[in-house]
């Protein structure tokens, strides 16, 4: 896996992946920037959101779980003093479906966190705490 950070003016860079998509990343004003884009930090809480979220939505299919819809809400607090790591993660999962199984769902959660996603277990063990929480949403036929 490669990416590629190109530095645009003040605060403001473009990152590219390997496989050629682009995100633009900037600051805040009062830290040189304009604001045109994700800060750094909240592409990484970003990155962690959509890795789950991909394994939750991944299981539940191959449970052949009727899936319709599976958004994945964030809350991260930061240490005070610098480096201001991740110290606290919170995922609540909000799935969508007809007829989900809870168990199914919850199983598909504890897989992601305990197995699958690389960006979670990687900040666990760098000492981040993770939680996870899911409510389950019936839709109609």
């Amino acid at each position: 896996m490669k990416a590629r950070i190109q530095w645009v003016q003040e605060a403001m860079f473009v990152a590219e992946s390997g496989s050629g998509h682009a995100v633009v990343v900037d600051g805040p004003p009062e830290g040189g920037g304009r604001n045109l884009g994700v800060r750094p930090m909240e592409l990484m809480l970003m990155g962690l959101g959509a890795c789950t979220a991909y394994d939750v939505v991944h299981i539940l299919r191959k449970q052949r779980q009727p899936v319709a819809d599976c958004v994945a809400e964030l809350a991260a607090e930061r240490a005070e003093s610098e480096p201001k790591v991740f110290t606290q993660i919170h995922v609540h999962f909000v799935v969508s479906g007809r007829g989900l199984k809870e168990s199914a769902v919850a199983r598909a959660v504890a897989l992601s966190a305990e197995k699958y996603c690389s960006a979670s277990i990687m900040l666990g063990r760098g000492g981040v705490a993770i939680s996870h929480d899911f409510e389950i949403h019936e839709v109609e036929a």
